[in-house]
């Protein structure tokens, strides 16, 4: 078990985000090992036939049993970070730093091979084809899916922010990940096998939420530098879902089926679009009903990141609880 003994400097500087790059590297690790992720079935059947041998930069460096190099997943600058400025801290990386990982890759996992041990030897000319593999990739297989996956990932943000807000460590932890534990001022991680424990001296700590590395988490916790970890997204499960939440009878007959059903709907925070796309209404009847909830209290609307999402309030919940 990992412990991370915080002090009250490091409660300040708890930080929240999420990475495009971050979500390439666990979807491939997902697409690595399919068995533990049937939540992304209908991602790995439309992903899967469009994966060509471009992509083997990236396929050698993330092989599903294992340690993922770090400048991969470069540390975000921001809670909203786009792929194009991620992937220029990816070229900026230092070459001692790259070839420090893959050497970390391959005490852990054997020998380097193909584009990895290329990489190792010429980190320059690696990186740029690590970078066109990511972006064919991305092209292929996240693009299509992202506004969806950001509204989700923007979702968590606010939700966590408020926790944070409301009440404290406890309020972000609590419903985080099983394997995650707060007590006291140190955060648990039951996930980790061998006992490690880090006293943190104003480091803080990121928390980066991320869609695909559901079920599990990802974790970088050794000294020096701040320490991150990677846990899944909230309400993952309506990511690939076509339904909608039904409408409660009682409430639809007061306020109407569209606005009660919009209240449904925002269990998790939500933007216009994606209520369109879940509910079936046009984004013009959605923004319209929204509208008309904001006025009477029963939503309230909150800016992240590109987004405007959507949340119900307390009075909603009592009426939809009622």
């Amino acid at each position: 078990m990992l412990t991370l003994a915080f002090s009250a400097y490091d409660l300040s500087f708890l930080r929240f985000a999420f990475s495009p790059l971050r979500e390439v590297a666990t979807s491939i690790h997902a697409l690595r090992t399919p068995g533990t992720r049937a939540l992304h079935l209908p991602w790995f059947k439309q992903v899967r036939p469009q994966l060509g041998s471009e992509l083997a930069p990236l396929l050698d460096l993330v092989t599903g049993r294992g340690y993922i190099p770090d400048f991969l997943c470069p540390v975000p600058t921001g809670p909203t970070p786009d792929l194009t400025g991620e992937l220029a801290v990816l070229r900026a990386a230092p070459h001692e730093v790259i070839r420090a990982d893959l050497d970390r890759m391959a005490s852990e996992l054997g020998p380097l091979t193909g584009c990895a041990a290329q990489l190792h030897q010429d980190p320059a000319a690696g990186l740029e084809r690590l970078v066109h593999a990511i972006e064919t990739y991305w092209q292929l297989a996240i693009a299509p899916h992202w506004p969806r996956m950001r509204t989700l990932l923007e979702g968590d943000l606010l939700h966590r922010t408020r926790q944070y807000a409301e009440h404290g460590p406890a309020g972000v932890f609590a419903d985080m990940h099983p394997a995650i534990r707060w007590e006291g001022r140190n955060l648990h991680l039951e996930q980790r096998p061998e006992e490690m424990s880090r006293v943190l001296a104003g480091e803080g700590l990121l928390l980066a939420a991320s869609i695909f590395v559901w079920p599990g988490l990802f974790y970088r916790t050794d000294s020096p530098g701040q320490p991150i970890i990677t846990y899944p997204v909230r309400a993952i499960a309506t990511l690939w879902e076509r339904g909608t939440a039904p409408a409660p009878d009682a409430l639809a007959a007061v306020i109407g089926r569209s606005r009660a059903l919009l209240l449904a709907e925002l269990d998790t925070p939500a933007s216009t679009t994606d209520l369109s796309r879940r509910t079936g209404l046009s984004p013009a009847n959605v923004s319209e009903q929204l509208t008309l909830l904001l006025a009477a209290g029963l939503v309230t609307k909150h800016r992240v990141g590109r987004s405007m999402l959507y949340v119900r309030t307390p009075r909603a919940q009592a009426l939809l609880d009622g």
